[in-house]
């Protein structure tokens, strides 16, 4: 009888020990889901190709952004945006924003340009200088 109780109460211990090292692993996993902190990134002047801005998850709730250069007759290739909306602002230079199967927008110093989610695009540079431009891309809510 004796050690019947004893085995039940060893069950019960060893029951109480497996929920304890659940809901510790739970919490350590949840405590490693890093929430996005206020920063201040400062743009290159000297970048003469790209520089990441905003790098993502964990780092930005969706956003990414890179500053990019592109040199005379040259472009980013076409890509699609996915789900994910993008922003171009111009800093310096002229150049398109070609948007495939729909209109090409003229970029120039202190423009801003809006490709939707899901649109193939490419971005060129048309002038004679560098473009110069920061792109801001965020996920689209479901």
């Amino acid at each position: 009888m004796i050690s019947q109780t004893l085995t039940i109460i060893g069950r019960i211990l060893l029951s109480v020990v497996i929920l304890s090292i659940i809901r510790c692993n739970q919490a350590t996993a949840q405590s490693k889901q890093l929430k996005p902190q206020a920063c201040l990134v400062q743009l290159s002047d000297s970048t003469s190709h790209y520089q990441e801005v905003l790098s993502g998850p964990p780092e930005t709730a969706s956003m990414e952004s890179g500053l990019v250069v592109l040199f005379p007759s040259t472009s980013v290739g076409k890509h699609s945006t996915k789900s994910y909306e993008e922003a171009v602002i111009v800093f310096s230079g002229a150049g398109e924003m070609r948007i495939t199967g729909g209109p090409t927008f003229k970029l120039k110093t202190n423009s801003v340009a809006y490709c939707p989610p899901n649109t193939e695009h490419d971005v060129v540079n048309t002038g004679s200088v560098p473009l110069r431009y920061l792109y801001i891309a965020a996920k689209r809510e479901q």
